[in-house]
């Protein structure tokens, strides 16, 4: 395979910093590798999330809506009457427990899918192992593009499903000055690509971008060069306990929200109930989902898991609903494989190359119909944009009409277009595997 790689962060979350490189398993003589199917077995799924550490806070609550998912789709029949086993793991925070965990999860538990990441950065870390073992990553959140595989299924947004739409909002309500800070590593810096060329076609100017590392809770020098250029509008690719700390300190330093807020795409209810609504409220946030959406499946989702044991956070939020949303793009995925191949032949990649095109519908998907791209096996969703209330909940200011087509390479169209084999060159040829 030709494995064509970004350079990948080095250093540690802040958090785990201390953590030692893990002893990694491997099969012993005789062991199987890999993941079977067997009639009267549950199908066991692995959870790698991390329930620690830095990125503990949108993480934790995609390990508990799969498990309500999972639990919700076994006591309507499982996936042809077989029960769904999830095996949970704890990645801390940490990019070589992320390696580590897959490999266990695929070579010794023989998971037949992982559901897993929240980081771009963790995810690179674990795709060598998916890719080399022919398996499958579900990756429900939203990330930077420029990358295809055939061994993943992403849930989430890309760029051009999200900041395609916030910066030209934010730039005509606030103004054209812009100020950039994310988090060190490949998603925000991607992602900032993204929103630059979003910025300039929107006649905006960039002021400045910075950059703080995973897990930093200091955003002094970044704020006081906030103040000296005083830009209109910050547009933020901050995560996990870092964008808590940004948006409290960001308060706490003086900065007034109607005169210069912060445009995300990853703060939602989860943080905004973290840190306090106070400390949320009208910032704005672009995402597919809000817990706030007025439809009866919504209503049925947020009642349902909030009265759950799985909804001790007390809030939904976009990464959470679309890593609901994998849940059953999985379950209509093995579905439609065992009824083409017969379960004896079922494999993850099998599984992936039966998921084009796989629709979840109204009655299911909170956030309305999404379905799976036939090509390029991301998601075809409907773009939003919110803004935080004084209470901690969303106000959904706009809303695409039609559902937006998934673009990898929506600023790189000189490097190809990701098919269902691999990405395919102006010339003709075909990559696979590139991340």
């Amino acid at each position: 395979m030709d494995f064509t790689r970004r350079k990948v962060l080095k250093t540690t979350l802040a958090a785990s910093a201390a953590v030692a490189m893990p002893h990694v398993w491997l099969p012993k003589s005789g062991e199987a590798w890999g993941a079977t199917l067997k009639k009267g077995e549950p199908i066991k799924v692995g959870l790698l999330f991390s329930l620690t550490g830095a990125l503990a806070v949108p993480e934790e609550d995609s390990t508990l809506v799969l498990q309500y998912a999972f639990e919700e789709i076994n006591k309507n029949g499982g996936v042809n009457g077989v029960p769904v086993e999830p095996v949970i793991v704890d990645a801390k925070s940490d990019f070589n427990v992320y390696t580590e965990k897959a490999k266990e999860l695929i070579l010794r538990e023989k998971v037949i899918a992982l559901f897993g990441c929240y980081t771009s950065a963790s995810r690179k870390a674990i795709l060598p192992t998916v890719m080399q073992r022919n398996h499958l990553l579900y990756y429900p959140t939203c990330y930077e593009g420029a990358e295809c595989t055939q061994n993943t299924i992403c849930t989430g947004p890309l760029a051009n499903q999200h900041s395609k739409d916030l910066i030209p909002f934010m730039v005509e309500k606030f103004g054209k000055k812009v100020f950039f800070v994310g988090s060190n590593y490949v998603w925000p810096k991607e992602s900032n690509k993204n929103a630059k060329i979003w910025l300039e076609q929107a006649g905006g100017e960039l002021l400045g971008e910075e950059y703080i590392p995973l897990g930093s809770s200091e955003f002094g020098p970044v704020l006081n060069k906030i103040r000296d250029t005083k830009p209109n509008f910050i547009f933020s690719t901050v995560v996990g306990a870092s964008d808590i700390a940004f948006h409290k300190q960001f308060k706490q330093e003086g900065f007034k929200v109607d005169s210069m807020p912060i445009a995300s795409l990853t703060t939602g209810e989860i943080e905004t109930r973290a840190m306090g609504a106070e400390f949320g409220a009208g910032h704005f946030l672009s995402a597919p989902y809000f817990q706030t959406l007025d439809n009866p499946t919504n209503h049925k989702f947020v009642e349902g898991f909030l009265k759950s044991k799985y909804g001790k956070n007390g809030v939904t939020h976009y990464n959470m609903e679309e890593t609901y949303l994998s849940a059953y793009v999985f379950k209509y995925g093995l579905e439609k494989t065992t009824a083409a191949v017969g379960i004896e032949n079922v494999t993850p990649r099998a599984i992936r190359d039966h998921s084009g095109g796989l629709k979840v519908e109204d009655a299911v998907s909170p956030e309305g119909l999404v379905w799976i791209d036939e090509n390029n096996f991301n998601t075809w969703l409907k773009p939003k944009i919110g803004q935080c209330q004084a209470d901690g909940t969303f106000q959904v200011l706009k809303s695409a009409e039609k559902n937006v087509a998934p673009d990898p390479y929506s600023i790189y169209p000189n490097l190809g277009t990701c098919t269902k084999d691999g990405l395919k060159a102006p010339d003709g040829k075909i990559r696979t595997n590139v991340i």
